[in-house]
């Protein structure tokens, strides 16, 4: 136990050592969970009358990044798999760093959902044995706990690894590889849980269809690499820590692959309403072409439509896509895209119209904006902590004292050095 109290100081001493450049960085995003924070108080003390949702779109921006951060923090699956279960050593060195990025997400999702309860004194009922959780019969049970259990798993695992090597010792595989199992069948729980959390809603059309888990699933395959593609690009230029190209070229093929399934599922989900008009076209109408004269969320989709279809072009061409700045661009296209199309595109019209064929319209206020603009920086400062704290650790940099440090080795097959411990 003293050991490991140890392990953490350093950690946690390691994260408040830094740069100039480093400091700026966290005073940024300090300054915007600032503003977060000021407009949440803001929302605590006149209540959700201050955001554009109402009776009628009772869910709308905070669920819209809730749906889209559930995704991110399922992609980390992507690496986990390529390095555990086909041995990739250079998806490996960077496996860790991946689940931060999960721990981030998740962490940012939760806060999503506090933020949408209007009264956070009624978040207690979110703890099972506690509050009102009525497991198993709710869903939103069921998105509880797969939630923290993820977040549970991607904690625990690298904790573990991390004290090894901070002990000079090697992890024992058969003491955490269960775990890394149990971590990838989690990863797509999390996902299809939210999915079925919205599918059966059986009130509302436009979510009530099978494919709503598939479609969930390839827009997150999709979006999380390219946000993790452009975390490690950012780490590999402003650190010393060796990420070969070979996993960022794998992260853009499966990014290829399933934004290609994503954009497929939506046309089926289109050709399927626009062809034979039943009541779940209703919201699709209204989303893409407007309905009794509003359209307030037509610009959102279709600004959707045109970022995922730009990125898939990059995507498509070998030469674009294994170019860094092509592909950044193609990353940052898809993310606003598929958070669009998942959230704009698909939470909030799922209230318009309503059950009763009324239209009430949703547009988030300044208020929503801000609260989301902090949580996301909240989101960056976490990660940011735990990958500066990993790849200390993962070099050598930080060690129990009496522990000689060990330089990174160099790997023969394309020259990038590996961490030690792997």
């Amino acid at each position: 136990m003293r050991d490991f109290i140890a392990f953490v100081a350093a950690g946690v001493a390691e994260i408040f050592r830094g740069g100039r450049r480093y400091w700026t960085w966290m005073a940024v995003l300090a300054l915007l969970a600032g503003i977060g924070l000021a407009c949440y108080v803001t929302q605590l003390r006149h209540g959700l009358v201050v955001t554009g949702m109402s009776d009628q779109v009772s869910w709308g921006f905070y669920i819209a990044n809730f749906a889209f951060l559930v995704g991110v923090a399922a992609a980390a699956v992507l690496l986990v798999i390529p390095a555990y279960l086909f041995h990739r050593q250079d998806v490996k060195a960077v496996v860790l760093l991946g689940e931060g990025l999960a721990v981030a997400a998740v962490i940012a999702a939760m806060m999503f959902v506090l933020v949408d309860l209007g009264r956070i004194d009624r978040a207690w009922h979110l703890i099972p044995f506690i509050g009102r959780f009525n497991w198993p019969q709710s869903l939103l049970a069921w998105d509880v706990v797969v939630l923290n259990g993820y977040l549970a798993l991607n904690l625990a695992i690298p904790l573990y690894v991390h004290f090894c090597h901070w002990r000079g010792e090697q992890p024992v595989l058969k003491a955490y590889f269960p775990f890394v199992v149990l971590a990838m069948f989690w990863a797509i729980s999390i996902h299809t849980v939210t999915a079925f959390l919205f599918s059966a809603n059986a009130a509302r059309p436009l979510w009530h269809t099978a494919l709503l888990g598939p479609r969930f699933i390839a827009s997150a395959f999709a979006s999380g690499p390219a946000l993790i593609i452009l975390a490690l690009l950012a780490i590999r230029r402003y650190t010393d820590y060796p990420i070969r190209q070979s996993v960022i070229h794998l992260l853009a093929l499966v990014m290829t692959v399933s934004l290609q399934i994503s954009v497929f599922f939506v046309i089926a989900e289109l050709f399927t309403d626009f062809y034979n008009e039943t009541s779940h076209a209703a919201s699709i109408r209204y989303l893409f072409l407007g309905l009794h004269g509003a359209a307030g969320l037509k610009p959102w989709i279709w600004a959707a439509v045109l970022l995922n279809c730009a990125a898939l072009a990059i995507l498509m061409v070998n030469p674009l896509r294994e170019r860094q700045t092509t592909l950044n661009l193609a990353c940052g296209l898809a993310i606003v895209g598929i958070w669009t199309e998942k959230g704009m595109g698909l939470v909030v019209p799922g209230f318009i119209p309503t059950p009763l064929g009324e239209v009430f319209e949703y547009q988030p206020t300044a208020i929503e904006l801000g609260i989301a603009l902090g949580i996301w920086a909240v989101a960056a400062m976490i990660f940011t902590a735990l990958a500066k704290a990993s790849i200390a650790i993962e070099l050598g940099q930080v060690r129990r004292a009496g522990v000689t440090p060990t330089a990174p080795r160099r790997d023969t097959h394309d020259g990038a050095a590996a961490p030690v411990g792997h």
